[in-house]
Formats: structure tokens, C-alpha cells, sequence
């Protein structure tokens, strides 16, 4: 280790070396004022100014050095099944084939997506609505605000998605049930990302329920059990949730093929469903 001693007073500079905290090397620089401005380091003659610069350069890489540090924490996390996640899915309606429309993908031992099952073959012309196409459920200690609802696909995706209230009932007619809330149009967003379409209340980090009053669980909840042929958990149970009020919400799928199709074969795509929890006030 080495210190670096600069008088000022009378222009000496002092340099230490230690190994080991043993003293090892003393170094006594006098800067001579005579007109070439220069130092002598035991007979070696350098340009003051150079030294001085030198010296700076070292200094300030010195206070640079200082500005870093390493510090660490840890952090986890569970992965799990959507149908056992915090904001989860559940099943309800059948599709075509008589198995929920809302199914694992693939294996459910290897891959832990869901996806929806629309049907079938359509054609031009044809309107299938699944009224309970799937439903989301709120596991987390805080009410959720669901703000809009879009798709992405390669192609047309001719999807129409509601949120609402009422499993049994086409969310299509306000009369029928006047908690829908019309979200996605074919590839128009309706429902504005700047607003609130429904606010999912606060749950109770249990996936074997759900409820449509938070206020009294004890007697308002509902079970949501597990298909094996689906690999998910799912609900036929017809009481209704209302915003604010239930911590799940039903959404309805409608495919409605215009008279003229993009192409035909198979139609692809992504719903996403956004939410948002409200900024605290403390």
C-alpha cells in the first residue's frame, strides 16, 4: 500500500510504501523552484506540472472508486397451474366435443397453459356464444380493476368478449343482464383502456372457492372443483357476481363469422385481459 503526501507550503511531496503493514520505502520529492518548473526523484528529473497532473489523475480515480458497492437480497415466487394462480381461471361451458371450453393445453403434467376451444367448424354466417366461456377469479388480498379486454392474432379473429355477471344469460341484451359489459369487438377495442369495466373484490388466496359476496364468505361461497378430463377447475353454480361485491366475474365468448371470411382453415389467437390495482392513498 502506498500513501501520497503533497505540502503545499513548501512543495514537498512525501511518498510511503508498506508491504504487510511493514514499513518497506520512504520517498522524499523536492520540488526545486528554479525557472525549468521540474522535480527531482532521487536524481530522476520530472515536469512538475506533470506530477501534479499525475497526482490528480490518481486522486480522482481514488474518489471514483468509492461510488460502488455490491449489496444482495433474495426473493421467490411459486409457479403454478392458471386454474391455482392468484388471479386464476376456471371453466364453465362445454364445447363442442362436450369437454370445457377452457382446457389445459397439451399435457398437464408438461405444460401448465390453458387455452379456449371455441367450437368446432364454422362457417360464413354463423354465431356460436358461449355465455360462461371461462371465468376470473381474484385469489389476492386486494380488489382488481379490470380495464379492457383485446386480441391479438395473425388474422380476424370475428370474437365479440363481454364481462358480466349472469353465467346462464346472453350478456349480448342489457334487459337480459344489465351487468354486461361489452368489451371486444372483432378487432375493436370498446371499452376503453382508461376506465374501469369491472372491479373484481379482494380474495382469500384459496382456489377451491370463490365468492359472490366478500363480505360474508362463511355463507356466500362456491366451490370450484376440478375436472380431470379438462385439467381445470371449474363452476356451473348460477348465482351471480356483481362488481365490486364478488371477487370472480364471468366473461362471454362470441364467434360471429361475417358473410365473408379472410380465409378459411384455422383461426388463432390471444386474449388479454388487463387489470390494474388502485394507488393507495397511504
Amino acid at each position: 500500500m502506498t500513501f501520497f503526501y503533497f505540502d503545499i507550503l513548501t512543495e514537498n511531496l512525501f511518498i510511503v510504501s508498506f508491504e504487510n503493514n511493514i514499513h518497506v520505502n520512504y520517498y522524499h520529492v523536492k520540488v526545486w523552484r528554479d525557472k525549468c518548473k521540474r522535480t527531482e526523484v532521487k536524481g530522476i528529473k520530472v515536469n512538475k506540472k506533470c506530477l501534479i497532473l499525475a497526482l490528480l489523475f490518481l486522486i480522482l480515480n481514488m474518489v471514483i472508486a468509492t461510488q460502488y458497492a455490491i449489496t444482495k437480497i433474495g426473493y421467490e415466487y411459486y409457479i403454478v397451474h392458471p386454474c391455482n394462480a392468484d388471479i386464476r381461471y376456471i371453466g364453465s361451458d362445454n364445447s363442442t366435443d362436450n369437454i370445457r371450453v377452457l382446457r389445459v393445453i397439451s399435457s398437464n403434467v408438461t405444460n401448465v397453459g390453458v387455452k379456449l376451444r371455441l367450437g368446432g367448424n364454422f362457417t360464413t354466417n354463423q354465431v356460436k356464444t358461449y355465455t360462461a366461456a371461462f371465468g376470473i377469479v381474484n385469489e389476492e388480498g386486494h380488489s382488481l380493476n379490470i380495464t379492457h379486454i383485446n386480441v391479438s392474432s395473425s388474422n380476424h379473429s370475428y370474437l365479440k368478449i363481454w364481462l358480466h355477471g349472469n353465467r346462464a344469460v346472453n350478456a349480448k341484451s342489457n334487459i337480459t343482464d344489465p351487468s354486461a359489459v361489452f368489451m371486444w369487438n372483432n378487432n375493436t377495442l370498446v371499452n376503453a383502456s382508461n376506465t374501469t369495466a369491472w372491479t373484481l373484490a379482494a380474495g382469500n388466496s384459496n382456489p377451491d372457492d370463490m365468492c359472490y359476496n366478500v363480505s360474508d364468505r362463511a355463507n356466500c361461497s362456491i366451490n370450484t372443483t376440478w375436472d380431470e378430463i379438462a385439467h381445470v377447475r371449474y363452476s356451473i353454480n348460477d348465482t351471480n357476481a356483481t362488481s365490486n361485491i364478488s371477487d370472480f366475474v364471468w366473461v362471454q365468448v362470441a364467434v360471429d363469422i361475417p358473410d365473408t371470411a379472410d380465409f378459411l382453415g384455422l383461426h388463432t389467437g390471444t386474449i388479454w385481459v388487463h387489470l390494474e390495482k388502485e394507488t393507495e392513498s397511504n
